[in-house]
């Protein structure tokens, strides 16, 4: 006797059908079968006239990602709803509900559960470290402790829009040199490669010895014609072999880190970035009740740099021994002056969260104009970097008709 095994799967049927009023509807249901499909839809009153299985994407459904800007707005959209006096299981269910990002909504909708299962929020969000960091989750335990939460949501999400909106700013000073070094080898390569082999073919019936500096582009053409692929190879493995490094080697990014503070005008700014992010760190958690040793933590985990890390963890050694942080501060000498000093009267007055806040607010507004500075002024690099190439070539490629017309 041979047992016909039951299918249990649920798959997604797209249909076409007309109500009871004669209208045309189509839509997609749920089922096991089209033959359940088709019953689900007279019990709705409605006459299926074509039932079939939805086609699944040819590479899968393509997931969507959770940013960190993602983070941030849902953090901007709690403390809204909390300060509005929404509840929180409706606030975070609304969220949940009315996000486009489905997995911004199945993140919301399993924080919801474990809401709803009388587990508190700080411990729900540690369930997903990948969105949620240690001092994210901190801040929220404070809040819930305080009764506060939603005040430390309000803190939160400031401090999360200002972590973004300074990302980008460094993001966009470092693509800016990488755009000229980009534009400059790509050009370059085009003429060494397309338009230099077109001169050399009419400099080859001249019969005359060519200039040192047209024969040096020449040989550069030749090679690059010859071993553009090995070049080309070259670069890709060299840049994913310094990837990997970075990844295995502490060393090596430490190196990094310390070389790319001395870069011009790039180091400035990413400075300007680390004092910014230490002082909006530290003025969130000391604000939210941590203690300013464990907000020195995760102000140095935050830093974004091993050079300020270090110092950091130095400050907090110092400040674990009774010495107030200004004076560990200006022992570093990495930080300036005026943020030491501005420090230093926090802690006189009682008011180093509302300090640190001031000297965030001024670190960032300087980097927001050091980038607009380097937008401007790279501008016109480019086109000196590209008129310099280009032009350096069109001299070499003509020189040799130059002469030969002196000649004549």
């Amino acid at each position: 006797m041979i047992v016909k095994k039951e299918n249990n799967d649920i798959s997604t049927f797209e249909w076409v059908g007309v109500s009871a009023r004669g209208k045309k509807l189509e839509g997609e249901l749920s089922g096991q079968s089209i033959a359940l499909v088709k019953a689900q839809l007279r019990k709705q009153g409605i006459i299926p006239s074509k039932v079939k299985r939805k086609a699944k994407p040819l590479f899968g459904a393509r997931v969507q990602k959770i940013t960190a800007k993602d983070i941030a707005l849902i953090t901007r959209q709690i403390a809204t709803m909390l300060m509005a006096g929404v509840p929180l299981i409706q606030s975070v269910e609304m969220i949940g509900s009315g996000s486009k990002n489905k997995s911004v909504a199945k993140l919301m909708e399993g924080i919801g559960d474990d809401i709803k299962a009388g587990i508190p929020l700080s411990q729900s969000l540690r369930k997903h470290p990948r969105y949620f960091d240690d001092l994210y989750c901190d801040l929220v335990a404070s809040g819930e402790q305080s009764g506060a939460l939603d005040k430390i949501f309000d803190r939160v999400a400031l401090y999360k829009e200002k972590a973004e909106a300074l990302k980008s700013k460094i993001k966009k000073a470092m693509f800016y040199p990488i755009a000229v070094l980009v534009v400059a080898l790509i050009v370059t390569s085009i003429l060494l490669i397309f338009v230099v082999p077109q001169f050399q073919d009419i400099f080859s019936g001249f019969g005359a010895e060519l200039p040192a500096f047209t024969l040096m582009v020449i040989g550069i053409s030749e090679f690059m014609q010859e071993n553009w692929w090995i070049i080309l190879i070259a670069i890709v493995a060299a840049g994913f072999a310094y990837k990997e490094a970075l990844l295995k080697s502490k060393k090596l990014r430490d190196a990094n880190d310390r070389a790319i503070l001395k870069l011009p005008v790039i180091g400035m700014i990413l400075n300007k970035a680390a004092v910014a992010r230490y002082a909006r760190t530290l003025s969130t958690t000391f604000a939210a009740g941590v203690p300013l040793v464990d907000a020195l933590d995760s102000a140095a985990g935050a830093s974004g740099n091993a050079v300020y890390r270090y110092a950091i963890l130095e400050i907090k050694a110092e400040v674990s021994s009774g010495n107030q942080m200004n004076w560990a501060m200006r022992n570093s000498k990495i930080f300036p002056d005026m943020v030491v000093q501005m420090v230093a009267i926090g802690e006189e007055s009682g008011s180093l969260d509302s300090m640190l806040a001031k000297v965030a607010t001024i670190y960032e507004q300087e980097v927001d104009d050091a980038v607009d500075g380097l937008s401007s002024l790279l501008e016109p690099l480019i086109m000196a970097v590209l008129g310099v190439l280009v032009g350096g070539l069109i001299v070499a490629m003509y020189l040799p008709i130059f002469q030969l017309g002196s000649v004549i």
